[in-house]
């Protein structure tokens, strides 16, 4: 694979026709065992040359959302954040345990977590007995497309934020469509915003960039009541503003990611209108990590005080072999 860009051109995919379904899957690009999939774009190289041109200042920023940041109200069904502090007498010591959903707070979606729906197949043809472990495929690889890929050599590299709620306030205020999107309802962040903003930020994308979209989502859920919670709770699925799902998104972030976040819930907008979702075609056809529910609101002010909006990230996932999903434990140098 060149380092300058994908290894094979988009109009390529599929790679592998062996399921229709599995729309635009890129299965043995990196290899039929691969289970890093986008990962693999974070050479050394392009490491080593993202710290020499981002770290300048040592101003460091987190992007990590207390775990427990949803308090007793978490969207999606998933599990209330569980701590139990304890001294341990007669010693002045304490020690801790906590319980929880690895996806109701900051996170990386790993590759486990979202399949083809209707192929029924992950990334690189990867089947559910697979990840069982009840295959003789599972035997050569346990706990394949697990967590621990993402930790084994971090998740590190050029940062670049998109800053669409800053930009949606400002220039993008009269530009037709912006005012229709809504944090809570299915509104997409069109690309053709997210290529304007970039010029208006005067940022330039550098292929294996980690690409971070703030739409404002952190500010709009802590302005939520309670029964505004509770209705949003009761949607099956809630539905969700964020990036568009359309063939020419697709390609863009083929040409030039290594992976994508953001800080609402699904990074793109939910539920799909489509008969496909980005979900599908990142995780399942490309591997491709979706960061979701970053906190961004003081990466926002760094960029505009700093005047540019990349930096360097270093992302160390939970060493959990199997996991699902896990904590970013993510930091932007500047």
């Amino acid at each position: 694979m060149s380092q300058q860009g994908p290894p094979v051109p988009f109009s390529s995919l599929p790679l592998s026709k062996t399921h229709e379904a599995a729309k635009l899957n890129a299965w043995g690009a990196y290899g039929d065992k691969d289970e890093r999939g986008f990962l693999n774009r974070q050479t050394d190289a392009i490491v080593a040359a993202a710290a020499a041109s981002e770290i300048k200042t040592g101003t460091r920023v987190s992007l990590n959302a207390a775990l427990d940041f949803q308090g007793d109200r978490p969207l999606f069904g998933r599990q209330v954040f569980e701590k139990n502090v304890y001294q341990k007498p007669p010693r002045i010591v304490h020690d801790d345990t906590w319980h929880f959903n690895t996806q109701s707070s900051s996170q990386w979606d790993g590759l486990r977590h979202f399949g083809y729906q209707q192929a029924q197949r992950f990334y690189n043809d990867t089947t559910l007995e697979d990840i069982a472990g009840t295959t003789e495929r599972a035997k050569s690889q346990p706990n394949i497309l697990g967590v621990q890929n993402l930790e084994k050599h971090g998740i590190v590299g050029r940062g670049v934020l998109i800053d669409f709620a800053r930009w949606r306030e400002g220039p993008g205020k009269d530009v037709p469509g912006v005012s229709d999107f809504k944090t809570f309802e299915r509104t997409p962040i069109k690309l053709e915003w997210l290529k304007e903003i970039l010029k208006w930020q005067g940022t330039e994308l550098k292929f294996g960039d980690i690409l971070i979209i703030r739409s404002g989502y952190m500010p709009s859920y802590y302005a939520l009541t309670d029964p505004e919670v509770t209705t949003l709770q009761n949607m099956h699925p809630p539905s969700l503003g964020g990036v568009e799902q359309s063939e020419e998104l697709l390609k863009w972030i083929w040409e030039n990611f290594s992976c994508v976040a953001a800080d609402h819930p699904s990074f793109e907008m939910w539920p799909t209108p489509l008969e496909w979702s980005c979900h599908e075609v990142f995780l399942a056809g490309w591997g491709c990590p979706i960061g979701e529910l970053f906190e961004l609101e003081e990466l926002s002010r760094v960029c505009e005080r700093e005047g540019r909006w990349s930096f360097f990230v270093t992302s160390e996932a939970v060493n959990v072999p199997g996991g699902v999903a896990s904590p970013p434990n993510a930091l932007a140098i500047f």
